[in-house]
Parts: structure tokens; sequence; C-alpha cells
């Protein structure tokens, strides 16, 4: 839940708030928990008290008022409003030479969807997700704050005004990887396919994918093996939660 007036995000759950705590924990502004989880949080009192920034004890419903959510897990924090950072060709060239691995979201919506996307990132140590400038993308929330139980902390978040100029700054540089359900390689295929360069990986829309002139701009595309895939039997569901999908296909892309 953003604070307009402020431009403070609130930042609420226990793991997400004791990993800024530990990473950034100049970025709180304010804390309020409760009183059961006061003597977690008394090291970070300590320090906020030294640059005078408040810490308060309240009860559960006020932190619902505060963060938006009956999930807050007993503590919220404030901090700035995160501002995404333009993905320019500087930042791009520095990932590409470092040879960094990168998420591109095609107008994945779901708040809850794109935390745990960067929490799988964070896990297998993906540093930088790409999102457009698109009221159809999710942005950096609440919800996706608590969801990444910690991993915004570890990932960097870029923004783009368009996907298929992105795409095709990196042609020749970077694999374009798709999801599609219609492609003949499989994500057990992946690292074969980047071997010599870092992977785009584009992961689409929780309804229609990829659009097609996302697809049309990739280099290869890959699906998941599903049940009854070499039978030619139809899969029991049409597909895997993106996130889900975003796991395995990480997992495949960086398994020894």
């Amino acid at each position: 839940m953003k604070n307009k007036l402020n431009k403070e995000l609130a930042v609420c759950g226990f793991a997400a708030v004791k990993t800024l705590e530990k990473n950034n924990p100049e970025k709180i502004r304010r804390l309020y928990f409760t009183k059961e989880r006061s003597p977690l949080f008394g090291g970070l009192c300590k320090a906020m008290s030294k640059r005078k920034a408040p810490y308060n004890v309240v009860e559960p419903n006020e932190l619902e008022k505060l963060c938006g959510s009956i999930h807050h897990q007993g503590v919220v924090a404030m901090i700035d409003e995160p501002k995404i950072i333009p993905i320019d060709t500087k930042i791009l060239n520095d990932i590409i030479s470092r040879n960094e691995h990168t998420i591109l979201l095609d107008r994945v919506g779901n708040a809850n969807n794109l935390g745990a996307i960067v929490r799988s990132a964070a896990f297998f140590g993906i540093k930088n997700i790409v999102i457009p400038n698109d009221e159809a993308q999710s942005s950096i929330t609440t919800s996706s704050y608590r969801v990444a139980e910690g991993g915004m902390e570890f990932v960097n978040i870029y923004c783009t005004d368009s996907i298929l100029k992105l795409l095709k700054s990196v042609e020749g540089k970077m694999v374009r990887i798709g999801t599609d359900l219609s492609a003949r390689k499989t994500v057990g295929e992946i690292q074969s396919l980047c071997r010599e360069k870092p992977a785009l990986i584009i992961l689409g829309n929780e309804e229609s994918g990829i659009s097609e002139a996302v697809r049309k701009n990739c280099d290869e595309l890959v699906i998941i093996p599903f049940y009854g895939i070499k039978s030619g039997k139809a899969s029991p569901v049409d597909s895997l939660n993106v996130a889900q999908a975003a796991s395995i296909i990480l997992y495949e892309l960086l398994k020894k």
C-alpha cells in the first residue's frame, strides 16, 4: 500500500522486513510492530533511535490500516516509494559484459506473481528483472514485496517503455528465450541454447502468455513438458502459473 502524500510504500511480512533490516536498514523511515514482535526488533529500534527515526508498538488493526492487508505478520516498515530505473544502453551493456541472465516480463499483471518471480530470481541468483511501463504490468507493491520474502533486496528491477525496442537492442548479444505452448524445444534444452551468451528469459501475461509481436522477436521458444506430452495427449490444465514456470525455467537454466 502506497502513501502517496508522503511518497512511501508499506513493507509488511516478517521475512521481508527482517531482510530489509539486515541488508538495507537505512531505507526504513518508520517502523510499526505488535507487542509480540517487539523482542525481535530491538537492534533495529536502537539503530533507528540513533538516527531519530520513529518506531512504535501498535495493535494488529493499525498495521492492517498501514499496509492495507491482513497478512502483515505483525510488522510494517515504511520506506520511500521505490523508483524503478529505466533500463538504458549502458545498463544493458554492463549486464551483458557481466554475462548476467535477465528476466523480462511481458505484462505480468498480478502483484503476487511478480513477488514470487522476484523470490525465485533471488533464490537462483538472477539479479535483473525488466518490466514494461504498461498498465497491464504489476509494479512494486506492498503485496509483491511481502510475497518476495526478502527477495526485493537482491534483485534490480528496471523498466522499459518498449519491450520490442529492448528485444531488438539485445539482438545478437543475448539469447532471447520466450515460453510458448506450441514450442518444439523443451525447457530442458535451455542451457544448450545459451552457452556463449547470457539469456533474456521472457515470461508472459497470466492469461495470454507472451504477445505475438514479442514471440516473433525471440531467438528461441521453449515449453515446459506437461503430463501426456509424449503421447500427444492434452494437458489437464492449460499451463502453469507464471511464477511456477519461472522457477522451473531458472532451475533448468542454472543447474550444473
